[in-house]
């Protein structure tokens, strides 16, 4: 999937599905069923045993109809080799400026992590497609509303704690997008083959994301 219309996928579903610990013979299984839920982004976290094969081999499987990147990406070298690997977008934990500036220039959309208004100006500043705060599920909703009030120019993501509870309130403080994991990606229930559960959980947050 090209770009244009990742950034469009993004911008349409809001959400993006942070895969974590999979193992890399469920790795389709789980791309499959989260498309048939609806959700067509999604970032293999680089701590994840066999990341860059697996952001291969989507790539090869799913790139034309998923948009797929690379999570926890902690330096330029990391961004470097997941975007080899076929990364068409970048998401950080943490505030690397170099990273930003290289996505930037490589015209690849970069989402990296910051926590207070500082970072979050130096990421928006150094050339962030948007900005993720993190750790948002510790920070909690009135944290990132309140950075909302001086920094509403700045698209911001909400990373963790976000459920089919509350998912509409991130998005009605102005959320650009939210990234979910454990409440969307269960091991637990991919291990045993239960992919439905994952297509029916990505189906009811798109649901409750629609009000």
């Amino acid at each position: 999937m090209q770009r244009e219309q990742g950034i469009k996928e993004i911008e349409r579903t809001r959400i993006i599905a942070i895969v974590r610990g999979v193992k890399e013979q469920h790795i389709v299984g789980v791309a499959d069923a989260l498309f048939e839920g609806g959700v067509t982004v999604m970032e293999v976290t680089l701590n994840t045993p066999g990341a860059l094969d697996m952001i291969a081999g989507l790539q090869s499987h799913c790139g034309e109809r998923m948009y797929i990147g690379a999570g926890t990406v902690l330096d330029l070298d990391d961004a470097k080799r997941a975007v080899a690997a076929g990364a068409s977008f970048i998401v950080t934990p943490n505030l690397d400026e170099e990273v930003i500036r290289w996505c930037k220039a490589e015209e690849i959309p970069i989402f990296p992590g910051a926590m207070t208004p500082t970072e979050i100006v130096k990421a928006w500043k150094a050339g962030a497609t948007a900005v993720k705060v993190f750790p948002s599920a510790s920070l909690g909703l009135p944290y990132i509303k309140e950075l909302m009030g001086p920094l509403d120019h700045i698209p911001m993501m909400a990373v963790g704690g976000v459920t089919e509870g509350n998912i509409k309130q991130f998005l009605d403080i102005g959320c650009y997008g939210l990234g979910i994991g454990g409440s969307l990606i269960n091991l637990k229930e991919i291990e045993a083959g239960n992919f439905a559960w994952v297509k029916e959980k990505a189906a009811s947050l798109l649901g409750a994301a629609r009000g």
